[in-house]
């Protein structure tokens, strides 16, 4: 019986991988689709119909194309580290509140702030081991601002987490029954979406990719494989995000065509924001985090601790 289990488990955890990967694919292909729109041009059009199958050609050129090899680099680490950084990224998937076959999470959140908290580390390494100052300064940057965003993004978390008294993200769909906690706590869902934006290296916060500054920052020696693996773990980082609001904000999780349609239009919101936002000034990335949005959340947190605490 023990072993049917495992076996279950198993074969839905390949399940959701391979669903994460072929989102993450497609998910790339809507970018280039919208973006296109957006700067009123066309995008992807000619693979297949209406350029549907342009992710997988790009997966083959990326993964065909030659390595390059490094004179100076830091080989092992230099070489692992965008592969721990798409395992890590796709290990997160595991706290979705999966209803059948899967271990589910008493402590979901808890999971995935430690998870995010150790991609900091896969930054810091792609961008040391290249042994080029470029990279080093790209990964310096990208490192200060994700660690800056994580510390509000945290505290958001805490005032969902307080509502609910529970880690477990099955629980947040029973709170949100009649009404969307997005509605209860509107700036703070707001400040949620754009510390999203902010840990997810996503304009407008994209210091990490500073092209007239940096020519993209920490990824700068990277090619073929290792860039590859770098944007797939950025895309799954991004469609988790969208899955990680819609269960705290829009009505939590329930397996319907309306959490997929939220989902994907919270991830059509990344796209949107990319297309119309210019990049922030790079001395205005602290101030927004430590002046803004650590007060609001704050704030928000005492309140929701005082209402706990006065219903009890």
């Amino acid at each position: 019986m023990m072993m049917i289990d495992f076996i279950n488990i198993m074969i839905g955890g390949l399940i959701l991988l391979i669903g994460v990967l072929i989102g993450v694919a497609f998910l790339t292909l809507l970018e280039r689709k919208v973006l296109g729109y957006i700067q009123i041009r066309k995008g992807p059009n000619k693979l297949g119909l209406m350029g549907i199958l342009q992710p997988f050609s790009d997966a083959i050129k990326l993964f065909s194309k030659e390595q390059v090899y490094l004179n100076y680099s830091n080989y092992f680490s230099y070489y692992l580290s965008p592969i721990i950084s798409f395992m890590l990224s796709l290990i997160i998937w595991m706290v979705i509140p999966y209803f059948f076959n899967m271990v589910m999470f008493n402590l979901g959140l808890l999971f995935f702030l430690s998870c995010t908290s150790v991609g900091v580390y896969t930054l810091l390494i792609a961008g040391w081991s290249s042994n080029s100052n470029y990279s080093l300064l790209g990964g310096l940057r990208a490192v200060a601002q994700t660690i800056s965003y994580e510390v509000s993004l945290s505290l958001i978390l805490m005032s969902g987490i307080i509502m609910i008294m529970d880690l477990n993200l099955m629980k947040f769909s029973d709170y949100q029954f009649l009404v969307w906690f997005m509605f209860m706590m509107l700036p703070l869902s707001m400040c949620f979406f754009s510390s999203m934006l902010a840990e997810t290296n996503r304009t407008p916060f994209d210091f990490a990719e500073g092209e007239s500054e940096l020519v993209s920052g920490f990824n700068i020696e990277y090619s073929s494989g290792g860039f590859a693996l770098i944007f797939l773990a950025e895309y799954s980082s991004i469609l988790f995000m969208s899955l990680l609001f819609v269960i705290m904000n829009m009505g939590g999780y329930d397996l319907n065509l309306l959490f997929y349609l939220k989902l994907v239009f919270i991830s059509f919101f990344f796209i949107w924001v990319r297309g119309t936002l210019p990049r922030y000034r790079y001395d205005k990335l602290m101030y927004l985090c430590w002046k803004s949005y650590l007060p609001i959340s704050l704030n928000y947190l005492l309140f929701f601790l005082g209402l706990k605490m006065l219903f009890n």
